[in-house]
């Protein structure tokens, strides 16, 4: 059985050694840019090429976080980014932009790429598109199932990697953009603030408000120790621990626990599997919120999953920190060696290094005759003991050497030099981790930002931009009143279909009417293994004439079509982020129409847009935003769940009063919780009208079905008064950081 990678996080390089002393197969660490941890101390260039060789040296692995989404202006520098570390011989870069991933296989060949769990893997169809495209390890979404995991290991080759001790997010990784909308902080771009860990009001349909200090975004921390036997039976590649914000004696603690027992594992994986209390309550001091739970590996959501009252952490023992820091820390972990040394009169003085089976032998200068002050064994080992900044210190030297000899310090120090260097050549050659290799095939001019994004994304043959107006209903009623106000193409939500005959009762109720409309089928946010059942009707609906094209939202269900041979035509939302060029990606399907993302301003946008002027973009001009996308359900917590109740049955309310309206999926098991107010562009139309946008999309949640016929007639017609009387810009005119 292959051994599970322990893989440990480092948010600066003492965190760094920390993990590395205190067992860590591999470390992950991000630098100055391009990480989702922006307010980590991060590691400096030199430290980070610091750290690849000690690593390496010790036959350990270092993992780069580049898990933030890339605006086009910055992507050319990516490269220069990334380059000094692949000279170094960094062993994988932790990837969310699907342009950066395509880069970065392009310019750095032989650097593994890992895909990160903001890409939202929820299955086998996304881990086989990711495998099939390059990505030699994935991170899936942190509320899969141990069951969902087996399958992906079952069914494709890639390696899997999990989170297994740590804070878990509410919201799947990289759907959220909570702190983004309400504070300008994005967690796409390593700035969370975090507005899930404050107190919200519960109101449910069924129920009274909840009022009081309740935390129903506010998850328990992860621990999964007590089940590291099923994870590592379950052919997981690699156990992560969340913390690169958190202390060395933190990552130290949590690291040398999760060593101890996976090896006890494998020393004899029969003997039944017991955790002491002992370690239970070190892992419990360091830095536990309001206790913890086993995550999503047995069950889909909960309420014992959340912190419901103040979610404050565990006080931390000074006793236990000042131990670990002890231990980890403030030891000598230099490699211990041998080494013998002889000085013969008239001879190259010579130097021989062993470290385990390993031998290396280097001469120097030649020893003369002492005509003055001849050299003692003393003094020759004082100069070999000075190993300074080296991986090696002697723990045993043998000094055979002739009377009257002399040579100078300086031959000695650089003896002792050159043998050090050849001897941790040798080691990383061995550990196959020799990184020269990559000096010499690095182009310092590569193949070029330019001509590698216009080789990707190649014009297609679209008609040139218009303005067409498009709209996205969740009910009957909003569906009918853009039927009757000639919006020429419509996304349906899934949820509006249950089975097949409902659905040709609805479809032949609006083809009476519709006229030249297309529609197209919205693919729900999240895809499961569970949703095996939709999938069918999904299949059966999209193979009907009545719908022209589909929705999608995540890789999953790109995948998905991919697999079924769809051929009619793709259009991707909001949440498949387009932030560069390179990210435009066809994946072999008949991509139509691209929606723009929430988070560019309008001047990206266009720069986005411009840039490609055979692409069709969608810009979204109205419509309540998505700000999650979770597991968890507020019903499940309130202990309110009826499994049947899809629609706008919930709403949190935050201490200033604004309500956010929660989407209740019972179909697909999730929540999304929508913005307090709608995204409204109206008084930037004439502006969008004048770029390179080829759609204007209208999103419908909570609105009945007059005020969306108001609100399609305002956008599309310029006809009424405005019936929009509170709505936000969202990002179009400040963008993120």
């Amino acid at each position: 059985m292959k051994k599970v990678e322990l893989l440990a996080p480092a948010g600066n390089y003492e965190g760094f050694l920390a993990a590395i002393h205190a067992g860590a197969d591999a470390v992950y660490l991000g630098g100055s840019r391009f990480g989702a941890r922006a307010y980590a101390d991060n590691l400096t260039e030199e430290e980070i090429c610091r750290a690849i060789k000690y690593a390496h040296v010790y036959g350990k692995r270092v993992y780069l976080t580049v898990n933030t989404l890339v605006k086009e202006r910055e992507f050319q520098d990516v490269y220069d980014y990334i380059l000094p570390f692949y000279k170094a011989g960094l062993d994988a870069v932790i990837i969310q932009d699907m342009g950066v991933f395509y880069a970065v296989g392009q310019w750095f060949p032989g650097m593994e790429r890992h895909i990160s769990t903001q890409m939202t893997v929820t299955g086998v169809y996304g881990a086989s598109l990711l495998e099939e495209a390059g990505a030699e390890r994935i991170v899936p979404a942190r509320e899969l199932s141990l069951e969902e995991i087996k399958d992906i290991k079952a069914k494709t080759h890639i390696a899997v990697e999990v989170f297994v001790h740590g804070a878990v997010c509410y919201c799947y990784s990289g759907q959220c953009l909570f702190s983004s909308l309400l504070g300008g902080r994005s967690g796409n771009r390593g700035r969370c603030a975090q507005p899930c860990r404050l107190p919200y009001e519960v109101t449910l349909e069924e129920k009274k408000t909840k009022k009081g200090e309740y935390y129903p975004l506010s998850l328990k921390d992860m621990c999964t120790i007590t089940m590291l036997p099923a994870l590592i039976e379950a052919g997981i590649d690699s156990f992560k621990i969340e913390g690169r914000m958190k202390s060395p004696e933190y990552t130290a603690g949590v690291t040398a626990v999760y060593r101890k027992y996976i090896d006890k594992y494998y020393a004899d994986s029969k003997q039944p599997f017991h955790v002491d209390k002992d370690d239970m309550d070190r892992l419990s001091g360091l830095y536990l919120r309001s206790g913890s739970s086993t995550g999503y590996y047995k069950r889909h959501n909960g309420k014992e999953m959340v912190t419901l009252q103040n979610p404050g952490y565990a006080p931390r023992s000074d006793t236990l920190t000042a131990k670990i820091r002890e231990t980890y820390l403030q030891q000598d972990y230099r490699l211990p060696v041998t080494g013998r040394v002889f000085l013969e009169k008239g001879q190259p003085i010579r130097l021989e290094v062993s470290l385990k089976d390993r031998t290396v032998c280097v001469a120097g200068q030649i020893a003369e005759v002492s005509l003055k002050q001849p050299l003692t064994e003393e003094n020759v080992r004082k100069q070999m003991h000075k190993s300074g900044n080296s991986f090696f210190v002697f723990e045993k030297l043998t000094v055979s050497m002739d009377e009257d000899v002399f040579l100078p310090v300086r031959a000695l120090n650089e003896l002792r030099r050159t043998a050090f260097e050849k001897l941790e050549q040798c080691i990383l050659e061995e550990n196959g981790l020799d990184y020269k290799d990559r000096k010499e095939r690095s182009r310092e001019d590569g193949l070029g930002i330019r001509e590698y994004k216009t080789a990707l994304c190649k014009p297609e043959a679209y008609p040139e931009s218009g303005s067409g107006f498009l709209a996205l209903v969740h009910t009957k009623e909003q569906l009918l009143s853009a039927v009757n106000c000639h919006i020429p193409k419509i996304y349906l939500s899934a949820g509006l279909f249950t089975e097949k005959e409902a659905a040709a009762g609805l479809f032949t109720k609006m083809k009476n009417i519709s006229g030249e409309t297309s529609f197209y089928l919205a693919l729900p946010y999240i895809l499961r293994k569970r949703d095996k059942e939709f999938l069918q009707l999904a299949q059966w609906l999209l193979e009907e004439p009545w719908f022209s094209g589909v929705l999608v939202r995540n890789l999953d269900e790109i995948a998905w079509l991919k697999k079924t041979g769809y051929a009619k035509a793709v259009d991707t939302d909001a949440g498949l982020y387009l932030f560069n060029r390179c990210s435009c990606v066809d994946y072999g399907l008949c991509m139509e129409e691209r929606t723009l993302p929430f988070e560019l301003n309008g001047a990206e946008s266009k720069e986005l847009t411009e840039t490609m002027p055979g692409k069709r973009f969608v810009q979204i001009v109205y419509g309540r935003i998505p700000m999650m996308v979770t597991a968890n359900c507020a019903a499940k917590t309130m202990d309110c769940c009826k499994g049947n109740m899809s629609g706008f049955y919930g709403r949190l309310t935050d201490r200033y009063r604004k309500t956010f309206p929660v989407y209740m999926n019972c179909r697909h098991c999730y929540n999304v919780i929508y913005n307090s107010v709608p995204l409204s562009l109206h008084q930037n139309m004439e502006k969008l009208k004048k770029a390179d946008i080829h759609s204007f999309r209208m999103d419908f949640t909570t609105e009945t079905g007059e005020e969306t016929e108001k609100i399609i007639r305002f956008f599309k017609d310029n006809t009424g008064p405005n019936p929009i009387k509170e709505y936000t810009n969202g990002h179009f005119k400040r963008g993120v950081e």
